[in-house]
């Protein structure tokens, strides 16, 4: 297990160096001069060349991803070109919003696809089956943005049900803050839902049709406790393992969402400064979006061999 955790760990660094020259190389090769957006009108040659001196934007690319990394290993991801406000509180600020968010996405969508699927599973050729795949498959088909501006539309403009933009910190008021965040969170994990709901009816077939099933119900046990203890207990190891990978998606995946709903998330902070040349920030989501992803794959992978105990990880005794 410990050559095991040392390979997976070494991959997870070569992944997150290679991602961060790509981040770096592929923000540089985005159109337009930050020089010229960050001095405005004032565009004189003199003011130019300070400008670039000052952010560093004259040096050769191998000095600015030097100073970049060396930067960021101390915690320190540079300053905003458009706000000279600090980057690291910048995203202190954006990442815990989108976090909840996807949290709660991830839990809506888990709730609604492990429960439609094994209905799925267990109702197979009957309406309830066809129910469960009609709505996976619209949960699939339909866009986010589409679904979330119809949301808003009828749920808080028309019903008043939700308020239609807006976030209020969980410390501050709780239940306001749930209430803000139940519709976006909802339309977030419609998609995920579906996948989740798939899955979950897949591995139930397959496990539905296994001989410890068969054994189980032999001995007289009630279709609840063949159902709960035995053959969903043993589906729902390939379906964390799908949560815990599209949790690192949904933190990239959420921008459209948080654009919609108005969400000073991660969306409007990558989107902003996209718009705004800001390398400093642009390089900044990306990297920690990446090393999240990195890190809950990780994770995934160590917790599916502790999980499942049928797995052996190869060279353990």
């Amino acid at each position: 297990m410990r050559r095991y955790l040392f390979g997976r760990a070494w991959q997870s660094i070569v992944t997150l160096i290679l991602a961060t020259i790509v981040v770096f190389i592929g923000v540089r090769a985005l159109p337009g001069d930050p020089a010229l957006a960050l001095a405005g009108e004032d565009r004189d040659p003199e003011s130019l060349r300070a400008i670039r001196e000052q952010y560093g934007l004259d040096d050769s690319l191998l000095v600015q991803f030097w100073q970049f990394v060396s930067h960021a290993a101390r915690g320190d991801l540079g300053v905003s070109i458009r706000t000279g406000e600090s980057v690291t509180t910048m995203i202190a600020n954006a990442l815990p919003v989108t976090i909840e968010l996807s949290i709660l996405a991830i839990l809506i969508a888990s709730v609604i696809g492990v429960g439609t699927g094994v209905i799925a599973a267990v109702r197979r050729g009957g309406p309830a089956e066809w129910a469960a795949n009609g709505l996976a498959l619209l949960g699939l088909s339909v866009p986010n943005f589409w679904l979330g501006l119809m949301a808003i539309l009828y749920l808080s403009v028309a019903l008043g049900l939700f308020p239609a933009s807006g976030f209020v910190p969980f410390l501050t008021n709780p239940i306001d803050n749930l209430h803000h965040l139940i519709l976006p969170a909802l339309i977030l994990g419609t998609g995920l839902a579906a996948v989740i709901m798939r899955q979950t009816r897949s591995s139930m077939l397959d496990a539905l049709s296994a001989d410890y099933i068969r054994t189980a119900e032999a001995k007289g046990l009630s279709p609840r406790e063949v159902i709960g203890r035995h053959a969903l207990r043993n589906s729902l190891i390939v379906v964390i393992t799908i949560v815990g990978l599209q949790l690192g998606a949904l933190i990239s995946g959420a921008v459209v969402t948080e654009r919609i709903f108005a969400l000073p998330g991660f969306g409007k902070l990558t989107v902003d400064a996209v718009f705004q040349r800001d390398y400093p920030v642009i390089q900044a989501v990306v990297l920690i979006t990446a090393a999240a992803y990195i890190l809950i794959n990780l994770l995934v992978d160590l917790l599916y061999s502790v999980i499942d105990p049928r797995i052996r990880v190869r060279g353990d005794a």
